[in-house]
């Protein structure tokens, strides 16, 4: 190899790293998976992610410099979100990716999950067809905001802290299934023991909206999906 050629071939690969080095952080990750719920202001981010705006500010600049993240002003905030949907489909490979290679993931998630098992697979067609066929309701228990920027078709939007209150709601000899973030998330398992506490038939999927997109499933939006 001359060098000339080695010196173009490491520059490839730099370029290359340059995504893996933006993601070589768990909380870049976590900011990446927030995102691909719904685009967030800076501010919004660093409560989630439980960072100082500084710090959210610094790894998002990161993302960006890597292409994996947008920004735009809005009045006095800065709205982040994904590039593309390219990047919320290599999240969830390389979750994939990780769950089968690394021995200790399955009991960090159960540890997450607060000792509940991850929920099963979902085949998303069937589930929209027992939904058309009335034999069961999906429950989006995550916030509005979420729901508004993308949301499996035909799910009702209740946020799990409004869940309680609008039991009313949900008709009774129904199957409900409740979906959150994806696997990693526990508002739909928190949701489903609430419905379970009040009678209810519910079970609970592993799939977010992140996974239904790179199943190449329909998502709908709503109106205004922006904070």
């Amino acid at each position: 190899m001359t060098t000339a050629h080695r010196r173009h071939k490491d520059a490839l690969y730099e370029q290359l790293a340059r995504v893996s080095k933006a993601m070589a952080s768990p909380k870049r990750l976590e900011l990446l998976d927030l995102l691909a719920q719904a685009p967030r202001t800076v501010e919004q981010l660093a409560v989630a992610a439980e960072l100082s705006v500084a710090n959210a500010s610094q790894h998002l600049k990161l993302l960006r410099e890597a292409r994996l993240v947008e920004s735009s002003r809005r009045g006095l905030h800065v709205v982040c979100r994904l590039a593309d949907d390219d990047v919320a489909r290599f999240l969830v490979g390389m979750r994939g990716l990780a769950e089968a290679r690394l021995a200790e993931l399955p009991s960090a998630v159960r540890r997450v999950l607060g000792g509940r098992h991850p929920a099963e697979p979902v085949d998303g067609p069937e589930l929209l067809a027992r939904v058309s066929r009335g034999e069961v309701i999906v429950l989006d228990v995550r916030p509005a905001e979420e729901f508004r920027a993308g949301h499996v078709p035909s799910a009702r939007s209740i946020p799990l802290p409004e869940l309680l209150a609008r039991l009313g709601e949900l008709p009774p000899g129904v199957t409900l299934v409740a979906y959150c973030r994806g696997p990693y998330c526990v508002y739909a398992a928190d949701a489903v023991e609430l419905l379970q506490r009040h009678g209810y038939a519910a079970t609970r999927m592993d799939q977010g909206v992140p996974e239904w997109r790179s199943q190449g499933w329909p998502i709908e939006t709503c109106e205004e999906a922006s904070p």
